[in-house]
């Protein structure tokens, strides 16, 4: 990660700032109705017909995943509405919200996670998840290639975070989230494409 020409105190101060200020005022974040966090799209319950979720554009599947970290009690609903390609372009993330409580480092990584990725196409926004996560992996030490770190933007200030592995879990609890809930939207796209062609 490039030092800025600063000491590496005053990096970690900086990355401190960057942190606080994305949990203070959280990008992506709305308060889910009490009714809506338990309506799920996915393979379970598609299957049972319980497809409860509206997208807001015709052409989007949406789904949700919950996700919790029993560590610390940081918990999660990420939403995500995927284009299913009818569009004209490519699968990609058409909106992106979630819902939850937590520490600093979990919120404010939702925050710019949501900042990253929202409007990317699927591939792209899992080649994030990667990204993030072999930065998750560097116990403090970077991801020794400076393009990959310009592509996490302002995510690569968990770099810091990656050294405690009890706060992993907090940074990496939303991208779980967006994982999950992209696999769900996509499955569901893959059961009704396989649904018209039987």
């Amino acid at each position: 990660m490039a030092d800025y020409g600063m000491s590496s105190e005053e990096l970690e101060q900086m990355y401190q700032e960057v942190i606080l200020e994305a949990s203070k005022d959280p990008h992506g974040k709305v308060h889910f109705d009490s009714g809506e966090s338990g309506n799920t799209i996915g393979v379970d319950s598609l299957s049972a017909g319980e497809s409860t979720l509206q997208a807001s554009h015709e052409y989007c599947v949406p789904a949700q995943s919950h996700q919790f970290n029993p560590t610390c009690g940081d918990e999660v609903t990420v939403r995500v509405e995927i284009s299913d390609g009818s569009d004209g372009r490519p699968q990609h993330i058409e909106k992106l919200i979630w819902d939850g409580q937590g520490c600093s480092i979990s919120q404010a990584s939702l925050s710019i996670m949501v900042d990253l990725v929202d409007g990317k196409t699927v591939d792209e926004a899992m080649e994030l998840f990667h990204t993030f996560h072999k930065l998750m992996e560097s116990r403090g030490n970077g991801l020794n290639d400076e393009q990959l770190e310009e592509t996490l933007g302002d995510a690569v200030v968990f770099q810091g975070v990656s050294r405690y592995p009890m706060r992993i879990k907090c940074a990496l609890l939303g991208w779980e989230g967006l994982k999950d809930s992209m696999a769900q939207a996509l499955a569901h796209m893959s059961g009704v494409v396989a649904g018209r062609e039987s």
